[in-house]
């Protein structure tokens, strides 16, 4: 592979492409949780239904329809190109998103949820699998942190959208038009020259079941799953469920899941910007996972001590929650560099999807623990165990900056 074929500016048009389309990703992802509540009122679904069954059943169906579009879309990636998902992709859950805004009834709902999950599960993977293999490996990871910074942002553009527009309707229609208003940008990328090189080779490509058939392999690829496992309990547990843990604190004023989202993710901005650049700057991915772990320790900490607090503090620490799991971007950009090109877009693809999908174990571990304890032990018995199983992951993973990455695995 020649250098010359590589263009190493890192706003070149891929980093630029790939940041708009998971900043289009993460707003429609966002957007559901927050429109979820009137969406579904207008549709008739009584309340007792809406954060149970019918409410529950939707974000349910949304997940599974991103872990089986996970896996896909990194089969596709890795067979037919890292284009190919850029374009499906979008395509798929733009045309999603404006079918949600035409839904009449929760049948409708259910279908294009399920149908929104699965083109949102290509985006983030091949995004990052592309810039990586498109720029020098001094620089990717400036790359990778513009992708995931961007992109995080789409979840603050939602809540503002959502606050400015009232009408939930319109909200899935200007993210389904952004959506597709980026496949025109799309049109300049150009394919990764790995991947081109890797179409004129004999090696096997985007075999999923490879991952598991060799001991080594297999641990490795469950090393970089494991480890995203603290943002997700943060995100979808002490955020998610923010106005019953400050209820139990005796928090002074009511708090607001929606506003505690919003200082979440403002703080994960920052928090993926941050370990991007640190992570150049210290030439290491893995040291500045350990950091940030140790950062998401002392915030949840901080978390289970908010006793009697105002809520602009209780905000602020869920800003600081937000910064501290901000390694979203090292997390995904681990992965890519784990694997051999004719892996690469299987494994980025379905590890971040894969991880989000560990939510529901992690939620079934914290509501199996309140038959003994109480809700603010169990969830920091949950908070010791996600936190615990990272840090030890992140000790024992081989360190991947600067790592060449223009070679295959042997399948």
């Amino acid at each position: 592979m020649h250098p010359e074929n590589r263009s190493t500016s890192i706003f070149n048009v891929a980093v630029i492409v790939a940041s708009l389309g998971y900043f289009v990703d993460i707003y429609d992802l966002l957007l559901f949780t927050i429109v979820r509540v009137p969406s579904l009122r207008e549709l008739g679904v009584p309340q007792n239904e809406i954060d149970t069954g019918v409410g529950l059943l939707l974000i349910n169906v949304q997940m599974v329809g991103m872990l089986i579009g996970g896996v896909l879309w990194g089969i596709v990636g890795d067979k037919r190109g890292r284009l190919s998902v850029l374009f499906g992709s979008i395509l798929l859950y733009s045309v999603a998103n404006i079918a949600n805004g035409f839904v009449h009834s929760t049948g409708g709902y259910l279908v294009w949820r399920f149908i929104a999950g699965l083109g949102l599960a290509g985006e983030l993977g091949a995004g990052i699998t592309l810039v990586s293999e498109i720029l020098p490996k001094e620089k990717r990871g400036y790359g990778t942190m513009i992708v995931a910074t961007v992109g995080v942002s789409g979840a603050v553009a939602a809540n503002f959208i959502a606050k400015l527009v009232q009408d939930w309707r319109i909200c899935y229609f200007i993210g389904g038009g952004l959506g597709l208003a980026l496949l025109v940008l799309r049109i300049s990328v150009m394919e990764s020259t790995m991947f081109a090189a890797l179409k004129q080779s004999t090696a096997s490509r985007g075999n999923f079941l490879a991952l598991f058939t060799s001991r080594e392999r297999f641990m490795k690829y469950l090393k970089c799953l494991l480890l995203g496992t603290p943002t997700w309990f943060v995100v979808g547990i002490l955020v998610a469920f923010s106005n019953k843990f400050a209820m139990e604190m005796g928090v002074r004023d009511a708090i607001s899941p929606g506003d505690a989202i919003a200082f979440t993710y403002t703080g994960l901005v920052l928090g993926d910007f941050s370990t991007g650049f640190i992570s150049q700057l210290w030439r290491s991915r893995r040291k500045v996972m350990i950091l940030f772990l140790l950062l998401t320790a002392a915030f949840v900490f901080l978390y289970f001590r908010m006793h009697g607090a105002d809520k602009w503090t209780f905000y602020a620490v869920c800003f600081g929650l937000g910064f501290s799991v901000g390694f979203w971007a090292i997390f995904v950009t681990i992965a890519a560099e784990s694997f051999g090109t004719n892996l690469r877009a299987t494994v980025a693809t379905t590890v971040p999807n894969f991880a989000r999908g560990l939510l529901p174990l992690i939620s079934a571990l914290f509501t199996a623990l309140q038959a003994r304890f109480s809700y603010l032990h169990s969830g920091a018995i949950v908070a010791a165990v996600c936190i615990g199983v990272s840090l030890i992951t992140a000790y024992s993973i081989e360190e991947t900056f600067g790592k060449d990455l223009d070679y295959v695995e042997e399948v």
